[in-house]
This record gives structure tokens, sequence and C-alpha cells, in this order.
């Protein structure tokens, strides 16, 4: 679908946001075309890292050439112009497109992809977390709120949410133990809140800049520890939500449903001539998980084919039944005795 007027846009007065896991806000230069497309590419990688729950999704094959056509599943666009403050103080400005895409398309090609997800909805550990910032460790609560953003934002941006404890007078008197890694003593205190999950960290100011010293524990249990580091609080603060985010995903993600890569045998109804192989061939050259076409025999009307594929044939079936030029076949008009799974080319 060609991106322009026909997209919903909204004006830059209504603040517009990024909202849900098929939403993402990206940095452009300008708002050309072509900057617009770059950007779109990078969107589409951040909201497959939303809905997938892996970071790493846009490294898998076949997503590359998805992330190249990304205009193909927008839906809508914004700009929004930020204003912050340089390092000399003057005042600056950035420009973030914020994209929505479409969650049915976007569905599918997790599926056809064959993209293992971390499933919705996804908990929302409580963040414990003791700053000292050379004037010894405070709890930061509801209160603080601001002085976690970054860790916060960098969970949303993963597509899960953290919550903060509220900082009454007994939650704060735990700072002690979560400075000596008591993970049972936050589990048992944060049993108020559901679920029994908590993401608990500790920062700390030293000679070289911030680290910071993280736990993810669930139901009691040690999922994970890591330790982040940066001159910027932030930065090493933003890192206790990036490898909560890569435990959780790792604990509760689900093998995609395509099937396996592999070489498949498939046999495709309505060609007749050179025409009809030439159109199947270049719509097959299209599709991002078909890796290469090997002919194995023809018949009258029909040819085999041998798909050599990134990810199973389901993912493959998939893929053609959204389109118009290929179609599954019934088990009733094929062949089910050969095992092959037969399609037919549209227009025959």
């Amino acid at each position: 679908m060609p991106v322009g007027a026909a997209l919903a846009q909204r004006t830059e007065g209504d603040r517009a946001q990024a909202q849900g896991a098929y939403q993402a806000e990206v940095v452009v230069r300008n708002q050309t075309d072509g900057e617009r497309d770059k950007a779109f590419t990078r969107a589409l990688a951040q909201v497959l890292g939303n809905v997938t729950g892996d970071d790493g999704a846009a490294q898998r094959p076949g997503v590359r050439e998805e992330l190249a056509k990304a205009q193909d599943y927008v839906d809508g666009y914004d700009y929004r112009q930020d204003e912050g403050v340089s390092a000399t103080g003057a005042p600056s400005f950035q420009t973030k497109l914020v994209v929505r895409f479409r969650q049915q398309d976007v569905d599918d090609l997790v599926a056809m992809l064959g993209l293992p997800s971390w499933p919705q909805p996804r908990p929302k550990p409580v963040l414990w977390l003791a700053i000292d910032d050379g004037r010894g460790p405070r709890l930061v609560g509801l209160g603080q709120v601001n002085a976690a953003r970054s860790v916060l934002d960098a969970a949303k941006s993963r597509g899960y949410a953290l919550g903060l404890p509220s900082g009454n007078a007994a939650e704060q008197a735990a700072v002690g133990a979560i400075w000596r890694g008591d993970t049972a003593a936050i589990a048992s205190l944060s049993k108020r809140y559901s679920p029994p999950m908590q993401l608990i960290g500790k920062l700390q100011r030293g000679a070289e800049g911030w680290r910071a010293d993280w736990t993810l524990v669930d139901g009691g249990r040690v999922l994970a520890s890591w330790q982040t580091s940066s001159m910027d609080a932030r930065k090493a603060m933003a890192g206790g939500a990036e490898g909560a985010a890569d435990a959780l995903f790792k604990r509760y993600a689900k093998a995609g449903t395509a099937g396996p890569a592999g070489v498949y045998r498939v046999r495709v109804l309505g060609i007749d001539g050179a025409d009809d192989y030439l159109r199947l061939a270049g719509y097959l050259d299209d599709i991002s998980i078909v890796r290469r076409i090997t002919p194995t025999g023809a018949a009258p009307d029909a040819l085999d084919l041998d798909l050599d594929l990134a990810s199973g044939i389901a993912g493959f079936s998939r893929y053609v039944s959204r389109g118009g030029t290929l179609s599954p076949v019934s088990a009733g008009e094929g062949d089910a005795t050969t095992g092959v799974v037969t399609f037919r080319l549209a227009g025959r």
C-alpha cells in the first residue's frame, strides 16, 4: 500500500505518542519521504521486538526482507517535535515519527516468519530499586517516579511494564535488604502486590560512574542476575529493564507455529505455459521466507517445486493465503496420497 495522503495523520499539536505494542516512536532528521521510509523500517523492527518480546527479532531469518517493505504494514503516522536543553544549555529540538502499524498484518507476519513470542498479557514486576548517590541508599517509590523514569520507559520500549512500591515506612526500611541481596525478604514484603514477581536493583555511584546490580525474582525463585554500568545513571538504570525483558522472554516465550525451516515439496496447479511459470517465480522470489526454488517435475496444468524455506510450510501457507496469487487447495482437490502440499495459481 503506498504511504502518503492515504494514511491517517494528525497535526503536531496533538502531541502524538506511541501507545501499545503495535506503535513505535523513532527519531528522524527531517520530514522528507526518504527519511520517513527509513524510519518506518526502524519502527517496524521495534514493534516486532515489542510484539514478540524478542529484542533480536529483527535479526531472525526472513525478517530483514520484510523490514524493507515496512510501509506496507503502516496504518498511520504523526510527527512530534520535542524540546530539550543541550549540553551547553542552549535549547535543542528533536523530531520524532510516531508510527501506527496494522495489528492483524503484524500478527500475520510474526506467524509467517515463525517468530517465537512472549504472550500477552505480560506480567508487571514490582521494581524494588535503591539508589545511593553518596548520601546512603534510598528506596524509589511512587512518590519518586521521575527518578526511575529511564528504567520504566525502557521496560515500555520492550513491550511490558514495571510497577513501583508505594514507598511506605515499612518499604523504606527494606533498603537494607535490597543492599545485601536478601531476595526472600523483598519477596515477602512484596506479597501485597500482584504478580509475585520482583525486579530488585541497587544503583550506586563510584569513581568510574554508576553501577547497578540486578536480580529478577519470579514466585520466590531467582530467574536471573546481572550488572550494568555507565557514566550516565539513566543508562545504568535502563539496563535493568533490558535484562528483565531478556530473562522473561527466555522463561515465557512460546515457539512459533510456522514449523521448522527446511526444504518442502509443493505442487502448484494452474501452470499452463511460460507466462504462468514466470508469474509464479516472480511471486515466490518476493516472499522473504523463500530462500531457493527448485523445479522437480511437471505434469499437464501442474508443476512440482522444492522450496527452501526460512520457516515451515505452515507459515508459507499462511502468507500465500492472505494474497491473491496462490491459494491452498482443499484435500479433495489435491492428491492426498503424495503428502505434497498443493496450491493453485490465481486466474487458472
